[in-house]
């Protein structure tokens, strides 16, 4: 790879980057939100090291004109970077040109739920008619809180829905990425009594806790029984397990 593409490469890159991460939230389908300014920094830094790069080479060739007297091997170099190095232009051009299709119900189709932090303590619910809740809350409640405190009340989730083999239920999902997309997992609550909307639709479900197994322990399911379904935007960051900035629709 001569001089001039590596240097492309460099500002490529950088641009890319930009994009994703300054002028987009496009990012948020590689990494978490909390990376957002290591990659508009890192952006920045590929363009300058591109420029510096191009501005050296400029002088190198200016310089080399004025010393050349026809030797054709003198101040030049024929040495490249191994082939395998063009293979960087690809992420490079993706950046620009491609967006990764969102993770969604395909993804958390073929994955079992994510297992939710174990809480000794619970804090007494709010006396609300109607409880926002994260999946990874209802379920701790419903598994882990021996006061049974969600017994009988009026829960809101929110999620995408994503379809199960069993054709009397589907599941409201939330997919959670840690660090990166290649360690996304999801978190899904079982839903009962509706019939499930379109795959990847985001729909705030209201309802009470599905009966069975021994509330407070890991024998009762993570399951709804819906009184509504209301379609509801995609949050800005849709994998976090968090409650909805806006009130749903």
């Amino acid at each position: 790879m001569r001089r001039p593409l590596q240097t492309t490469l460099l500002v490529l890159s950088g641009i890319g980057l930009l994009r994703v991460s300054l002028f987009t939230d496009l990012y948020l389908r590689y990494v978490t939100e909390g990376m957002r300014p290591l990659l508009i920094a890192s952006g920045a830094l590929l363009i300058l090291l591109g420029a510096a790069d191009a501005v050296s080479y400029a002088r190198r060739r200016e310089g080399d004109e004025h010393t050349d007297h026809g030797d054709s091997g003198h101040g030049h170099s024929h040495s490249g970077a191994p082939r395998a190095a063009w293979l960087l232009f690809l992420p490079a051009l993706s950046l620009l040109l491609y967006a990764p299709p969102a993770l969604g119900a395909y993804t958390a189709s073929r994955q079992p739920s994510k297992a939710v932090t174990h809480e000794d303590d619970f804090d007494p619910l709010p006396t609300a008619s109607l409880l926002p809740m994260t999946l990874s809350d209802f379920i701790r409640r419903v598994q882990q809180d021996r006061t049974r405190a969600i017994e009988g009340r009026t829960v809101q989730l929110t999620g995408f829905v994503t379809s199960d083999e069993q054709g009397d239920s589907w599941f409201l999902t939330r997919i959670i990425i840690s660090c990166c997309a290649a360690d996304a997992q999801s978190v899904k609550v079982r839903i009962h009594g509706t019939p499930a909307p379109p795959a990847d639709t985001w729909v705030a479900v209201t309802g009470t806790w599905h009966p069975g197994g021994t509330l407070g322990t890991r024998s009762a399911p993570a399951a709804l029984d819906a009184r509504s379904v209301e379609k509801t935007d995609k949050p800005v960051n849709a994998y976090t397990d968090a409650l909805p900035l806006t009130p749903t629709r």
